[in-house]
């Protein structure tokens, strides 16, 4: 194996700490010796075993400069140990790496660092060593000066050395750290308090962040991140996108939100069946791809096959001839000669339903002016809100706000500080906690700890709804503590099947989910009559799924109707609304009422009493009484042709038809907002001319 690398101590672009050295918080900048000008980084016929698993064989690869690659797998596949292998922290079994001499790059694992000893900005400061050395160097040049009479020769040698190094500051952006470090640590979530916290203050999920941050700021070469959202919330996934969109360089990514799969790669790397396939565009691009290499691939598969059984049948009809010696000897030959066309396993997916439960009363649960506080620090005060049945209920807010808090409070696991919730008559919930996986009993066995929890059912049953989960065979003898996260995490949804409930409270049921698995739990809850309240980081899963969602942020709760992406289209009016109330009057527009001198005119017509308001006709008041009637029934039908094609979008057919769905999504769209945004204002002025008559 050809592999060259040269590691040195530098609190650089490598963000992951070697554990076998003394000092665990070291980050390590990397660079390597390598061959072509366009290529960074090659794998050549590269093999990789985990144990006596193979994970990929005879793998090919070229990463060049301004890739951005998303490379996707099923869990377990291997992509984790690939990226360990580009990041020189893993060896191949076989096969070469090579890579362009001098390059740099950062790794950012799933999870595992521990940051310690300097407070968060300090830490992420670091990244600018190079620009902080030379800053150093440019303070102690003008001290110097100081000490030195002009007219002295060494005078002039410090001048020229500070004139040097003064070109080096500017053009490594020197002034501009500080500013940057807090433009990142803020696009990450990070109040501004908090930058002056030590690292080991904080948790495992924020110390990735900072992690993040720092690479980021870093800007090596090439980056490799390893599910980079996991620990986000979704305001700093948004803003993490647009980061990288903007990024100038190479980077690797590997993302089960498929959202973020779309709009921050150029390419799709698929892990797969011991291989590695390559699709240029986005992940949507990649699925239709996918769909198209697969038919003509069965299609070439079919043809050989009837081609095949063509010959056969010839060499076996006129074997015993001599006169069809010559020719049968032929079709031996061309048949030895045939490479054959092998199809690939299919992939095994999840299949499975929730239990259809009995009905709940139409209200499932109502919240009365709750409020909730852990000590001196308040959550969120004066909540209120009704929970109708069939409701799918998306609660969004930033990392802290109390999303987890007040599902805990849904599910009766914590008490509000004041107010109370109530449950509708016979509802039946049923709790997914973010950390569900934690509280299974290690040392059981899978088969036995499903049973148990649901005695009635027969055993055959139970190991069928584990396959389709995929445990099969010896699997389900496994003990739960030798699972990994995601395979316990699937464990831990099977196992909430066999308990039905008309009321879901999932927090994070998408976390250590694959792309496929995300998708077959999306279509079974939209087939789920009973009601849903979810927590979910994936963009996706909540504008697919949504038909509420709760805002959670500053203490308070806000209710916006529709999906994710119709809560941002809200949010962003009513800022556009307050950033026009905030912005001063334009006096240039003013009908000319000022002077030329700017003064006020020295004479004017009387001010018009701008708060009366002309009284309406009775016929034209019954007029707009009727149209907002119309409106109130116009306004739903609109609604639920908009949740109608969200759902059909949410099976892929084709190219085409998606788009034709997606203009017929937007023109629905712009037609709820006009009819939402008329009878707005037909009510406003029913309610004036109430006022004034």
């Amino acid at each position: 194996m050809v592999f060259r690398r040269t590691a040195v101590i530098a609190n650089g672009n490598l963000a992951y700490p070697y554990r076998n050295r003394e000092c665990d918080n070291k980050l390590y900048a990397v660079s390597r010796g390598a061959s072509g000008a366009n290529i960074m980084l090659q794998l050549t016929r590269a093999g990789k075993r985990f144990g006596h698993k193979l994970l990929f064989e005879k793998v090919d690869w070229q990463i060049t400069p301004g890739d951005r690659t998303g490379l996707v797998g099923g869990n377990g596949t291997g992509k984790s140990t690939l990226l360990r292998i580009l990041a020189g922290l893993d060896s191949l079994d076989d096969g070469s790496l090579e890579s362009t001499g001098g390059m740099t790059f950062g790794y950012l694992p799933q999870d595992g660092l521990q940051l310690h000893g300097r407070s968060v900005f300090e830490e992420c400061l670091s990244a600018f060593e190079k620009t902080q050395v030379l800053e150093r160097t440019i303070q102690e040049l003008h001290s110097r000066l100081a000490d030195l009479s002009p007219h002295s020769p060494e005078y002039v040698s410090v001048i020229d050395q500070l004139a040097r190094s003064d070109a080096q500051f500017h053009a490594q952006d020197g002034y501009t750290m500080e500013a940057r470090v807090g433009t990142v640590l803020s696009g990450l979530g990070f109040l501004k308090e908090d930058w002056q916290r030590k690292t080991e203050e904080f948790s495992g999920g924020w110390q990735m962040r900072i992690a993040l941050a720092k690479l980021l700021l870093e800007k090596p070469d090439l980056l490799l991140l390893d599910e980079p959202t996991n620990h986000l919330d979704l305001e700093a996934r948004n803003w993490l996108e647009g980061y990288l969109r903007s990024y100038p360089y190479a980077y690797v990514l590997v993302s089960h939100d498929r959202f973020f799969l779309d709009v921050a790669t150029n390419k799709i790397v698929e892990l797969w069946n011991r291989g590695l396939y390559s699709y240029t565009g986005n992940y949507e691009k990649y699925l239709q791809q996918k769909a198209e290499r697969q038919s003509q691939l069965e299609a070439a598969y079919r043809h050989q096959r009837e081609h095949i059984e063509h010959l056969e049948a010839f060499i076996t009809r006129f074997r015993a001839q001599a006169t069809k010696a010559r020719q049968v000897q032929s079709r031996v030959k061309e048949l030895q000669r045939i490479e054959r066309i092998e199809l690939p396993p299919q992939e095994s997916e999840i299949h499975f339903t929730f239990p259809q439960p009995p009905a709940s009363g139409r209200a499932v649960a109502e919240a009365q002016q709750i409020s909730k506080s852990y000590g001196a620090k308040h959550v969120f005060s004066d909540v209120q809100f009704t929970i109708e049945r069939g409701e799918r209920i998306a609660l969004v807010g930033p990392n802290g706000a109390g999303k987890s808090t007040l599902i805990r409070l849904l599910a009766a696991l914590d008490e509000p500080t004041t107010g109370q919730i109530r449950l509708g008559h016979n509802v039946v919930l049923q709790y997914f906690a973010q950390d569900q996986y934690k509280e299974l009993d290690a040392d059981a066995r899978m088969l036995d700890d499903i049973g148990r929890s649901a005695p009635r059912i027969p055993q055959t049953e139970l190991r069928s709804l584990l396959g389709c989960f995929l445990f099969s065979g010896d699997d389900v003898f496994k003990q739960l503590g030798v699972l990994s996260g995601g395979e316990r995490n699937r464990y831990a949804l099977a196992r909430l099947l066999v308990s039905p409930a008309n009321f879901l409270l999932l927090d994070e049921p998408t976390n250590h989910l694959d792309m496929r698995a995300k998708e077959v739990l999306l279509e079974a809850i939209r087939n789920f009559t009973g009601t849903v309240v979810f927590v979910s980081h994936d963009r996706a899963f909540i504008d697919a799924l949504a038909t509420r969602v709760f805002e959670i942020r500053a203490g308070a709760v806000r209710v916006y109707a529709g999906n994710y992406e119709d809560y941002l289209w809200q949010t962003s009016r009513q800022a556009e609304a307050q950033s026009a109330l905030a912005s001063p009057p334009d006096f240039k527009k003013s009908n000319g009422n000022l002077s030329a001198t700017g003064q006020q005119p020295l004479a004017t017509d009387p001010p018009k009493d701008e708060t009366r308001v002309k009284r309406i006709n009775p016929i034209r008041l019954r007029q707009m009484q009727d149209r907002c009637s119309t409106l109130e029934e116009e306004i739903p039908r609109t609604e639920a042709a908009i949740q109608t094609i969200q759902q059909q979008m949410g099976v892929y057919v084709s190219a085409e038809q998606y788009q034709t769905q997606q203009r017929q999504l937007d023109g629905l769209r712009a037609e709820h907002a006009a009819l939402l945004a008329e009878w707005e204002e037909l009510i406003m002025q029913i309610e004036e001319r109430a006022e004034i008559s």
